[in-house]
Parts: structure tokens; sequence; C-alpha cells
């Protein structure tokens, strides 16, 4: 039987997004589904869908690329063709310690800069890997507080180069699959690691930000090279 779709306002149809987007399970590109059936999930209208589109588009919650579809986060450099050559010529351990020399640094910044929202945010992304379903749902809201402390730097060149650095490591083939368990489990090191950077940069701890940045990152790389 086909959903019944309602007529409600724009403030609605673009909460009902926020919602799916939170407990969506997307692709690892972060690609929706494609407008008639997002619609339908949603039960809204084409047009009051594509108004909560545009709307989380302009904060940077989504980005669309032509031809390609809709896509979660802010768009990446348009330099898609550069991404694509860095990512052939590099593999994960190079995309680690690419991130082991930026992230401190933009963790350092968000500790200075970061609003009150922005530590919100950074406390619900933190919230949400613990309370993760699944390796996917753990690892898009991973990025998500990874770029939001990118976002609370507010600085935008930063933040350019963290998205260039997310759009190779989105390219690059890790070569390795989660099998089990099915979700991280309840001792992940990354949960107790990522609580520690969001409460310096809270505490505008700018040292502490910085160091607990580079020992998670470590601590990932080490996973990585043991995996």
């Amino acid at each position: 039987m086909p959903v019944k779709i309602e007529t409600i306002d724009d403030q609605s149809a673009a909460a009902k997004l926020r919602m799916f987007l939170a407990d969506a399970e997307l692709p690892s590109d972060g690609r929706l589904p494609p407008e008639r059936e997002l619609a339908e999930t949603l039960g809204v209208g084409r047009a009051a869908l594509r108004k909560a589109l545009s709307t989380l588009q302009a904060e940077g919650q989504l980005w669309r690329h032509v031809g390609k579809g809709t896509f979660t986060g802010s768009r990446p450099i348009d330099t898609v063709a550069d991404v694509t050559a860095m990512a052939q010529r590099s593999n994960p351990i190079e995309v680690m310690g690419a991130r082991i020399a930026i992230e401190p640094e933009i963790a350092r910044c968000a500790a200075l800069n970061a609003t009150p929202a922005q530590v919100a945010e950074m406390r619900n992304c933190v919230a949400r890997t613990s309370q993760a379903p699944s390796w996917r749902q753990y690892e898009l809201w991973d990025n998500k507080l990874h770029r939001t402390i990118g976002e609370a730097t507010q600085n935008s060149l930063l933040l350019g180069l963290l998205d260039t650095l997310n759009a190779v490591r989105r390219e690059v083939t890790w070569g390795r699959l989660r099998d089990n368990p099915v979700r991280p489990p309840a001792d992940h090191h990354s949960f107790s690691e990522h609580e520690r950077i969001v409460d310096a940069i809270a505490h505008r701890d700018t040292a502490e930000a910085a160091a607990w940045m580079r020992a998670h990152l470590q601590s990932v790389e080490r996973h990585l090279r043991d995996s």
C-alpha cells in the first residue's frame, strides 16, 4: 500500500529529514536515496522535500552533485579528479599520517573558537557513536564528530583542508571488513578518547585538545596496522 503523503509545512519536512539522517543506514559515501523514494519514506511531498533538502544544504549538512545525487556533509573540494589521483597514490597508513599531522591542530583551534552549540553537537555525536547499532552508523557519527570539530575552528581554510583529506580518505580502499561483532564493543577505545577531546575543547584547553586528538588518531593507526 502506498505511503500516505501528508500536507505539512516546510519546517516539519526539514525536521523529518533531520531525524532520517540521524538514524538512517546510508552507504559509506553518505548518498541519500533518490528523491521519490525519500519523499515516500518521510511521508512528504516532493516540493516540501526539495525545500527541506535546500535548507539542510544551506546549513552545510548536505551537498548535491548533479547527476550523482545528494550526500551528507559539506561539499568536498571541486577538484574531484585531483582527489582521485591523490587517492590512487595513497594508502590507509598515509591517510592516518596526514590526519595525525593536521587534526590535532584543528582540535587546538576548536578549543579556542567553538561555540556552545558546536560543543553540544560534538557531545551528541559522541553519544551517537557509543549507541550506534552497526559499524556503519558508528563511522557516520565519527565522521560528523571530526567535521564538527573542524567547523568549530571558525577557519574556512582549515575546514577545507579537512574536507580534502576526508575526500581522499573516502576514495582510498581500506582493505578490511568488520565482521564480528556487528557493532563497536562497549569498551571500544574511541569512546573515551572522543569524550576527552570534547571535554578539552569545552574547557578551552588547547594543549589537552591537541594532545588527546593526537593520542586518539595514533590509537586508530595502531589498530589499523594490527588489523
